[in-house]
């Protein structure tokens, strides 16, 4: 893929592909194994089977770049893909070279994330035992995915951030479900003291291909 400069306006990290088959197909396939079901907490979900799909399909195809709109100015942006009939959230994340994500929870959902582009940095952290914090935060592990890996959280595992640490644009796919974030929102907590805020909205900035108005 040819990297493009997106410092002055939100922009598609790729041109369009002509022939769409292999990333819908994988859209399709974790529409289906979610299936009637509530999402990965459900008994008849096998969280290791949707890693496989996930880890199954080659980045290299660029299907994927019709949604990967990024913008410079921010540390990262969420491009809707697909809504699993209600049950999930499939979103391509443009992550701004040398910018990341606070550290965040994930509103009792569970998240896969592949790396479509790039490199990127998961750093994992222990929960603070109080919500006003209680000190600097602990480090759980901190682990490079590069692309096409897959990496599952959820908040038994802990808090994280993710970043881009290249000099480039990373792109990752993720699948959140059930999609609490998007519905309640998440928390995000300060590195240094611990405390956490609310963030009662995770907008889009895309949705299904085209530029959301208020992302302009």
């Amino acid at each position: 893929m040819t990297a493009v400069d997106v410092a002055s306006k939100p922009t598609a990290l790729g041109a369009r592909s002509r022939e769409v088959g292999r990333f819908d197909r994988l859209v399709q396939a974790l529409k289906d194994a979610l299936g009637p079901s509530s999402g990965l907490t459900s008994d008849d979900i096998d969280v290791n089977f949707l890693s496989d799909l996930m880890r199954d399909y080659d980045s290299s195809d660029q299907e994927w770049s019709r949604y990967a709109f990024g913008d410079s100015s921010r540390g990262y942006t969420r491009n809707l893909v697909d809504e699993g009939n209600g049950k999930s959230n499939l979103l391509v994340l443009v992550w701004s070279p040398g910018k990341g994500s606070p550290i965040h929870d994930h509103g009792n959902a569970h998240c896969l994330m592949k790396i479509l582009r790039g490199n990127l940095t998961e750093t994992r952290y222990e929960f603070p035992e109080v919500a006003q914090g209680d000190g600097p935060m602990k480090v759980i592990t901190k682990k490079t995915y590069k692309e096409n890996q897959v990496a599952y959280m959820a908040d038994e595992l802990g808090l994280h951030r993710v970043t881009n640490e290249g000099s480039d644009f990373a792109v990752s796919l993720h699948l959140y479900t059930p999609p609490n974030v998007a519905r309640g929102g998440c928390h995000i907590f300060d590195e240094k003291t611990g405390r956490r805020s609310h963030v009662a909205s995770c907008q889009y900035f895309s949705a299904y291909g085209r530029l959301l108005k208020e992302s302009l």
